[in-house]
């Protein structure tokens, strides 16, 4: 099979809230191969930084590996400066040959700041509103961003948030299971 006719992979579904002195991350398990469902519990959200760092990744696997190993060295080069760990490494990513052919995005977090990474330079803070602020990123993703924007002025705390509006993308998504893996950290 040619490379134009090769499935497409579609990864995942990762979101993000911060609210109520808390910041939340999931994702779902599910990595699909054109209409096959390949595996249904993969870990698409770890911890980096010894646990100071929470990471979820969309896209392809190995490059999101990559890019975690990246962002860790950057974190060893500039502990406790995620911001600026993810700006240097976009800066990489960007410019280096090898970096630009990465397919993946990722959601970051640590205590004080969210952001969101891709192989276009891009490191984005979520816009924060007067309940908190909210970020997704992969196949499902605007299903539960739309859920959880809808959500973040409830009484629901961050996890909760997280675990309903990635159960709502896994019922519309296809490429979104029910299987979650959830980390959060308190914030500053």
């Amino acid at each position: 099979m040619s490379e134009s006719n090769a499935p497409v992979m579609h990864a995942t579904t990762i979101l993000m809230v911060r609210k109520g002195g808390r910041v939340v991350i999931g994702g779902d398990g599910q990595v699909s191969l054109g209409q096959t469902i390949m595996k249904g519990n993969a870990k698409k959200v770890r911890r980096l930084a010894k646990g100071a760092v929470i990471a979820g990744f969309a896209g392809a696997t190995a490059d999101a590996f990559t890019l975690f190993e990246r962002l860790e060295a950057k974190l060893d080069q500039y502990p406790t400066q995620l911001l600026r760990a993810c700006v240097e490494m976009a800066k990489d990513w960007r410019t280096d040959r090898y970096l630009r052919r990465l397919e993946a995005m990722l959601l970051v977090c640590d205590k004080e700041v969210s952001l969101l990474l891709s192989g276009t330079g891009d490191v984005l803070e979520p816009e924060a509103s007067e309940h908190g602020s909210v970020m997704a990123i992969g196949s499902g993703g605007n299903f539960a961003l739309a859920a959880a924007r809808a959500l973040i002025d409830s009484e629901l705390d961050a996890e909760a948030i997280v675990t309903k509006a990635m159960r709502i993308a896994g019922e519309i998504c296809v490429y979104t299971n029910q299987s979650l893996v959830i980390e959060s950290l308190e914030t500053a």
